[in-house]
């Protein structure tokens, strides 16, 4: 066998590897029940506020520790703890996709992804009344 055909075989066989584990950080989105079920293991939660529990942050004190309760869209809650700042205008997104893990009774987040709000929402028709200029 030829050194040429052994280097491309050492090749594919690394691009194999890589590709298997970038296979392991791929994850769907999970609701709350089937994220307490795996425990540990890193999910992503599409959840809204509950904004009913008020949100634990102080700046002064602790400026990267910040604590609200969140809710899946079958309602079930949990409390959730994230080591870092408060994101701008958190409590006005309309869902938040939290990456991280379930830890015991808590879901400790390691990043937020906020949707914010549809500036079309309140009146569907708004883009229908917009005038469309094409340019070249």
């Amino acid at each position: 066998m030829k050194k040429t055909h052994i280097a491309l075989l050492v090749l594919i066989a690394a691009a194999i590897v890589v590709l298997i584990s970038y296979t392991g950080d791929l994850s769907s989105y999970e609701t709350i029940a089937s994220a307490k079920q795996k425990e540990g293991k890193f999910v992503n939660l599409i959840v809204k506020m509950d904004k009913s529990v008020p949100v634990q942050y102080d700046p002064v004190k602790d400026p990267n520790l910040l604590q609200f309760n969140v809710q899946d869209s079958l309602g079930n809650k949990i409390s959730v703890v994230y080591h870092n700042t408060m994101p701008t205008d958190m409590e006005k997104s309309e869902r938040l996709v939290l990456k991280g893990k379930v830890q015991g009774d808590y879901f400790e987040c390691s990043a937020i992804v906020m949707k914010c709000p549809s500036k079309y929402k309140d009146n569907p028709n708004a883009m229908k009344d917009q005038p469309v200029t094409l340019s070249n």
